[in-house]
């Protein structure tokens, strides 16, 4: 098989309490009847706390370990990709990032790249900030209680789904999962689109991924856990199969010029105020 190469996508990599009980729950949702006028207010509600939390996002600190893996005809492991570090952000959004586990990849069909693990969440988690609702349909399904959240179903895609050869731009397609009290993200399960051929002609395959939130300082709903466990279809008996693990954890208020120091070296934080309120590609 002709080696690929994996750019994980995720727009909304969302927050999880108990991720392993929540994630096995079936399917509960129970149709409501809501007016056009009120779904307009949850969508721009959600829209313009996606763009807080972007924000505030930008002067914490957090740890994330990442795995990668395929997974052979018969059940088992045939690669694995580890990436374990330590990141923050400057005032101008630019990240910086301290690696503190990654051993070689022992992937034989996917290649990962550093940023394919940042477009999971490390970097851009929320996309569907206000000026990017207009580009979107929403429909809302019902509502679903898990554990002990009350929560608004949508389905979401874009309204007009672009030519992969013409932009560089993604969308997320699929459905997520919004609190009917202060109407925030907290789950989502979708992929990016469009995929085929891209401008570079590289065709690109994505996974479904479904990534959860949870309150951090009891007021942002950062990521904290992506998984994805997909096939990945290039045509012509090009399939991989991929597991995916992502972990966001310690999330801190930390500096917003710290520097990445050498091995030997320990990270330290100090405080500072928040501000206000993987592609798949084929050659």
């Amino acid at each position: 098989m002709n080696k690929t190469r994996i750019i994980f996508f995720s727009l909304l990599v969302l927050g999880f309490a108990l991720a392993g009980v929540r994630a096995q729950q079936p399917s509960n949702i129970v149709r409501v009847d809501l007016s056009q006028a009120e779904i307009a207010r949850i969508i721009k509600r959600f829209s313009q706390n996606e763009f807080n939390f972007r924000q505030a996002l930008s002067v914490y600190a957090f740890n994330r370990d990442a795995k990668v893996q395929t997974i052979g005809m018969g059940g088992q492991v045939t690669g694995t990709y580890i990436r374990n570090s330590f990141l923050t952000f400057n005032e101008d959004g630019t990240r910086f990032e301290k690696v503190l586990y990654a051993p070689i990849s022992t992937l034989r069909d996917l290649q990962v790249t550093p940023e394919d693990i940042d477009n999971l969440g490390g970097i851009n988690p929320f996309a569907i900030e206000p000026k990017y609702v207009d580009q979107y349909n929403f429909t809302f399904v019902g509502k679903e209680k898990i554990d002990e959240l009350d929560l608004y179903v949508f389905d979401v895609a874009p309204k007009v789904m672009p030519n992969p050869k013409k932009t560089l731009q993604k969308f997320f397609s699929g459905r997520i999962w919004v609190d009917d009290r202060d109407l925030m993200i907290v789950k989502s399960k979708g992929k990016a689109v469009p995929e085929g051929k891209d401008m570079n002609g590289v065709d690109q395959r994505f996974p479904i991924v479904e990534t959860w939130r949870d309150s951090i300082d009891n007021k942002y709903w950062f990521p904290v856990l992506s998984t994805s466990d997909d096939e990945l279809d290039f045509g012509k008996g090009g399939v991989v199969r991929m597991k995916m693990f992502v972990k966001y954890t310690n999330y801190r208020v930390g500096r917003t010029d710290v520097k990445i120091l050498d091995d030997e070296q320990e990270v330290k934080d100090e405080p500072a105020t928040p501000t206000p309120t993987p592609t798949p590609k084929k050659p």
